[in-house]
């Protein structure tokens, strides 16, 4: 795939000068979530804190499980000029992630990407469908079944559907049951969603398709970094095309060893419209500073909205630091990028 010039100078010229508030060499707090107390942070966590230490940073780590004096505390003690947050929930909620950018708020703590705001927005899948309608920026149709048993749609629906829950991420509840062709089918998952989950169950149109992740990086000038595919020819005869919690973390499964994401090998003309509609939809949720926004391509050409993901995954192999270093962006400048573009936002303010 050939990345075209003007793509690699936006990424590569240099940041903004910093205001004296945030010094050169600063001192950054990595914020991050532990899976119980004492247990070893996310390998990615060493990763961004390497990546921080070669550009001259003076790095702390706060890990938290669920302790809200510990993370208060940590912030506290640590006095970071900012604040790398990496923390994608709290205890075991994983919809947490955005009271813990509100009490960063109300703390006076600066940090990179989205906001409280944005990340319930984001996070909220009904609620992201509807600013995203609001803004012409085309999705799956939906319905949705709330634990309350309340129905809510947004358009008449076709079988076969997509059945997640509205507010989970990293492929949390989502499995072979996920897609149904019959009404049955479709209020056993319901249900289970409701009862096992806890959570409104999202009934989306399955589109069938290729599948797209397209990295955004910046703020009032984001740019959408090369797309990235999701290759599904490993996966048995039959079995939908996917990336479900299987295939995403079950090491052992046909899930997992028969998908693998790919720098997207597409005409120019498709890679400025997938990049062109996540934009759109970034700006439409006001993402801050960094995020991924996932698509859908059917054999028509027409390009459905799937997910709008904030302060994606930063690990060095993910689809967000292989699509920056398709652009030309090492992962070192990747971090920094981030840094610069939250700095940038608070020296603004």
């Amino acid at each position: 795939m050939t990345i075209q010039s003007a793509e690699i100078t936006n990424f590569s010229s240099p940041p903004a000068p910093l205001s004296l508030k945030f010094p050169r060499q600063m001192n950054i707090t990595i914020l991050t979530y532990l899976e119980a107390p004492g247990l070893p942070v996310d390998a990615v966590v060493r990763q961004v804190e390497a990546a921080l230490r070669r550009k001259s940073h003076n790095v702390s780590i706060v890990g938290v499980h669920d302790s809200l004096d510990e993370l208060q505390a940590g912030l506290k003690r640590e006095k970071p000029d900012l604040v790398f947050n990496m923390m994608e929930m709290f205890g075991t909620d994983v919809t947490a992630d955005y009271p813990v950018a509100a009490l960063m708020d109300l703390m006076k703590v600066h940090y990179t990407g989205s906001g409280p705001g944005e990340m319930f927005m984001t996070q909220d899948k009904v609620l992201a469908k509807k600013v995203l309608a609001f803004e012409n920026i085309p999705f799956p149709r939906f319905a949705v079944f709330s634990t309350s048993s309340t129905l809510e749609t947004g358009g008449n629906l076709r079988m076969p559907l997509f059945v997640k829950p509205s507010r989970m991420d990293a492929s949390i509840g989502i499995g072979k049951q996920s897609l149904v062709h019959d009404t049955i089918a479709l209020m056993k998952r319901v249900v289970a969603i409701n009862e096992e989950i806890g959570d409104a169950a999202l009934a989306e149109e399955y589109i069938e398709g290729r599948e797209f992740y397209v990295g955004i990086l910046g703020n009032n000038h984001a740019i959408a970094l090369p797309p990235i595919e999701m290759d599904f020819s490993g996966l048995p005869a039959g079995a939908p095309h996917v990336a479900d919690s299987s295939a995403k973390w079950d090491e052992s499964s046909p899930e997992f060893k028969g998908t693998h994401s790919v720098l997207a090998n597409i005409p120019d003309e498709l890679r400025a419209k997938l990049q062109k509609v996540s934009l759109d939809a970034y700006r439409a949720l006001r993402v801050k500073d960094y995020g991924r926004v996932d698509l859908r391509l059917t054999d028509t050409g027409d390009i459905y909205v799937l997910e709008v993901n904030a302060s994606c995954y930063l690990e060095q192999a993910s689809e967000f630091a292989t699509a920056a270093k398709a652009a030309g962006i090492e992962y070192d400048d990747l971090i920094q990028r981030i840094v610069d573009l939250a700095v940038a936002r608070y020296t603004k303010k």
